[in-house]
């Protein structure tokens, strides 16, 4: 019965690895639902933008307060879990702070460090709670953000703040129990942070100090286990996407757009004197359908960076569109591109494959209103700390309305119609283009 402890954690540890696992199987086939696009070029580059984007957190400071706040809590998060081999090994070998007696006095300098970081890290989630529910600053308060991703963000801030309280309430009632001389507790460790929760703990008797840091153990790491799973649920799986995504980040010029491939030789065959403009077009030369009207229409990128987004908000409020108090938001767009994906998803895992379920992006999801609010300023992309383009998705969903449906707005219809019939925008035959400078 002695190893039971250890069987208990083995099972809970391999079952919450399966499950992230499946999960991440989830999140990939549904990202390889997206068309094919090829993103291998400049690498040298893409690895450079990963490391600075993603790693160094160069964009979060643009706005300096919550890119502190940040940085800290990102860094604290990644570094005190680095403890977690230790929390493993100890909990499938059944020993206590195993790295302690190889160590030296390095471990006493690295559990200070795990302490200075999760005080750090508390501050900077508690500040965040206060910024999002109490300030209530704008961004986080759009129509977008009610119901679940309003309440999302703030469990994550909730499973912060217990994991650390219960990391330093684990580390005050070991340094109790080293202090007692527990032979199970042998010295091991520097606790600059956890020794002022000791005395919270002093009156209690060895047995129940025992207890008290076994409890606290098995919270701590069965915490961090279900904070793990419930990444796929959340927007925080921009943990883990964030590095991919800023490596296949688009790198052509903001305001660089990419001409349809079909329509452009089309225009070439026009052009060409010496083509039939009788002759069939060959089979692989017209696609199925041009621009999106669901997921399965954009590309993986795309589709990626949906989940990948973090719904800070900073693109929606750079938008000048949504500034002037129009429909559109682009967090939204990314956020209901991941909605209706997971939509598909879920229909796959319940049928086997993809059956028409009667819905789309374009009408059910995200409004036509929406799309062309845009002003394709590129402000969203530009802002976007992890490298997110939403307006990629905006502009192949309007190319599905004017190429397929012919629903672009009057305007831009009439427009188009000049341009076709009077080679300008203007309704004026070309003929007449310096009746101005007679009359005048």
């Amino acid at each position: 019965m002695a190893f039971l402890p250890n069987i208990i954690f083995a099972i809970i540890l391999f079952s919450a690895l399966y499950f992230f696992r499946r999960n991440i199987f989830y999140v990939k086939r549904n990202i390889q639902l997206g068309k094919s696009i090829d993103r291998s070029d400049q690498s040298s580059k893409r690895w450079s933008n990963m490391f600075r984007i993603a790693l160094g957190q160069s964009k979060m400071v643009n706005r300096p307060i919550a890119g502190i706040l940040h940085i800290i809590v990102y860094i604290g998060f990644i570094v005190i879990n680095i403890e977690l081999i230790e929390i493993v090994l100890d909990g499938l070998l059944g020993t206590h702070r195993i790295f302690a007696p190889f160590m030296g006095k390095a471990y006493n300098v690295l559990i200070a460090t795990f302490e200075i970081l999760a005080a750090l890290v508390l501050v900077s989630v508690i500040l965040f709670w206060l910024r999002r529910n109490i300030l209530k600053i704008k961004r986080f308060w759009k129509a977008e953000m009610k119901g679940w991703p309003k309440n999302d963000a703030n469990y994550i801030l909730y499973f912060e703040i217990v994991l650390m309280t219960l990391f330093l309430s684990m580390n005050a009632t070991d340094l109790l129990l080293q202090q007692i001389g527990d032979p199970d507790y042998p010295q091991a460790g520097m606790f600059p942070v956890s020794q002022f929760l000791a005395p919270l703990f002093s009156s209690f008797s060895v047995t129940s100090l025992v207890l008290f840091e076994r409890s606290f153990w098995w919270l701590h790491i069965s915490g961090i286990l279900i904070f793990l799973n419930y990444l796929y649920y959340s927007k925080h799986l921009h943990i883990l996407l964030a590095f991919p995504n800023t490596y296949f980040q688009n790198l052509n010029p903001k305001g660089a757009f990419k001409n349809n491939e079909t329509v452009t030789k089309e225009v070439k065959l026009m052009l060409d004197p010496a083509a039939d403009p009788y002759a069939a077009p060959a089979e692989d030369s017209v696609p199925e359908k041009f621009g999106a009207s669901d997921v399965t229409d954009l590309n993986w990128v795309q589709l990626m960076n949906a989940y990948t987004c973090t719904e800070c908000g900073r693109c929606t409020d750079e938008c000048p569109a949504n500034q002037t108090g129009k429909l559109l938001s682009p967090r939204k767009i990314m956020m209901d591109t991941r909605d209706r994906l997971e939509e598909v998803g879920n229909n796959i895992n319940n049928k086997g494959k993809h059956q028409a379920d009667g819905k789309q992006l374009l009408d059910d999801y995200i409004t036509k209103e929406e799309l062309w609010a845009c002003t394709s300023c590129n402000a969203c992309v530009e802002t976007c700390p992890i490298g997110i383009d939403p307006l990629s998705i905006i502009m192949d969903m309007r190319q599905y309305l004017v190429m397929e449906q012919s629903a672009a707005p009057s305007d831009l219809n009439n427009m188009m119609t000049n341009i076709e019939n009077n080679g300008a925008p203007w309704p004026f035959n070309n003929q007449d283009r310096m009746l101005w400078a007679i009359e005048n």
